[in-house]
């Protein structure tokens, strides 16, 4: 607990605490940016690659598939090399996809860079495993949130501004002979640009920790918190844990819908409803935008019942989200014009983006000697859920069908959030910590 913040001043950079919360959310915002900036321009890219529903599934599959296998491996990589290194390591090897996007001339080729896009999906996990090892336990569940809430809202931007990123590059290069089959490529060099930029910036300002890097401070002898094992190690306390694994299904119950909709909202908007790729793009960007509020307020709501319940008021928290969010995503399957479904959209996204911060504000009390595989673990239930979402839609052949039925089975999920229950002891001692560190405030 040395050194962790008590308190989170945000307009203020001189702490390296600080530092690591504004640094974490930009790197995870364009991450995530760039994750779904093909997103909004599926209506476009169906007709340039003659794409079936057969082979779109596969891409929004591909899409968030390979996110399950590095979200398991960069938890551990944390605990052994410090988030430092793996943030920016990831940064800097996943702009290579985005950029390479651009070259696809096939649906093999595309479909190839979308799967290798998908790693950078992993931002997450070091976005919260960062901010946990950052912060004390009475502000910790609102760093993850707001950190993860902010960063996710690139998936939004995303959503609404490449059109119109694309719209200005065939307007601005008309004479030089750019249309849309080339300016979408331009385009894709923006977010991979972007995340060249920030990985720098997270290498240069950033520390492992309030004490410092990792490496350091293993070799003058001083231990470190999370992973005293090593990281694999982590990993395999962690998948001992059964509430790893109830937190695992309920994290591909809100995060995994979440990314779905990123995926088919806006081909959704115009198959249903006929909008405008602008139209439905901005539609759609206004899901993922909640993110910049939604998930910090799923952390403040959590920290808040803990000072009441303790944990156990964090897990009755999440599971009235998660039926709050089952019921929501019902009635968005069922609204039959957009002056009904975007406001049910906008309903039930708010409660899955709270569920996702209220989910993560668990994750710091689960096992603190295995951070990083918690949260790894965890973090992949996210994906799982997208990549199983994906694959009924596939099977159903039919969005608002899938849509309807995610909103049962979230729904049904609800129960493994109260399911997670905390002995005796374990709840003693996190209320022991919390108690010290309101006293050292």
């Amino acid at each position: 607990m040395t050194g962790k913040a008590t308190r989170i001043d945000l307009f203020s950079l001189r702490t390296p605490q600080m530092r690591a919360f504004h640094l974490t959310w930009l790197a995870f915002f364009v991450c995530f940016y760039a994750w779904f900036a093909c997103a909004p321009l599926m209506p476009m890219l169906k007709g340039e690659f003659k794409l079936t529903p057969a082979q779109i599934a596969n891409i929004n599959i591909a899409a968030v598939a390979v996110t399950i296998l590095v979200r398991l491996i960069v938890g551990p990589l944390c605990d052994r090399y410090g988030p430092r290194k793996a943030y920016t390591g990831l940064l800097a090897l996943g702009a290579i996809p985005v950029l390479g996007v651009a070259l696809a001339q096939s649906y093999e080729s595309f479909l190839f860079f979308r799967l290798a896009i998908g790693a950078i999906g992993a931002s997450f996990v070091i976005t919260q495993y960062h901010t946990s090892v950052m912060f004390a336990p009475n502000v910790v569940g609102t760093a993850n949130a707001a950190s993860a809430g902010w960063g996710n809202a690139g998936g939004g931007m995303a959503q609404g501004t490449m059109p119109l990123l694309l719209t200005a590059i065939v307007m601005t290069g008309l004479n030089y002979g750019v249309d849309q089959s080339l300016g979408w490529r331009l385009a894709m060099v923006v977010p991979g640009v972007a995340m060249l930029v920030v990985a720098m910036l997270y290498w240069r300002y950033t520390q492992d920790c309030p004490e410092g890097n990792y490496a350091e401070l293993r070799a003058a002898g001083k231990s470190v918190d999370s992973g005293k094992k090593g990281g694999w190690a982590s990993f395999a306390t962690a998948a001992r844990n059964h509430r790893v694994w109830l937190l695992f299904t309920t994290y591909g119950a809100c995060f995994g819908v979440e990314i779905f909709i990123h995926n088919v909202a806006a081909i959704y908007y115009v198959d249903r409803f006929g909008l405008s790729l602008a139209s439905a793009g901005m539609a759609a960007a206004s899901f993922g935008l909640l993110a910049l509020f939604g998930r910090a307020l799923g952390g403040i709501v959590s920290d808040r019942m803990a000072r009441r319940r303790g944990l156990d008021g964090r897990t009755l928290l999440l599971c009235l989200l998660m039926l709050g969010e089952g019921l929501g995503l019902l009635g968005f399957a069922h609204a039959d014009s957009v002056p009904l479904a975007v406001p049910a959209m906008l309903v039930f996204g708010l409660f899955t983006h709270m569920a996702c911060g209220a989910t993560y504000a668990l994750v710091p009390f689960i096992d603190r000697n295995a951070l990083g595989g918690v949260a790894g673990i965890i973090g992949a239930g996210g994906n799982v859920g997208a990549v199983a979402a994906g694959l009924l839609m596939k099977g159903l052949g039919d969005t608002q069908h899938t849509l309807s039925v995610l909103g049962v089975l979230v729904a049904l999920s609800a129960g493994c959030a109260i399911a997670v229950r905390f002995s005796a002891e374990h709840k003693a001692r996190e209320q022991a910590l919390y108690d010290n560190t309101l006293a050292n405030i």
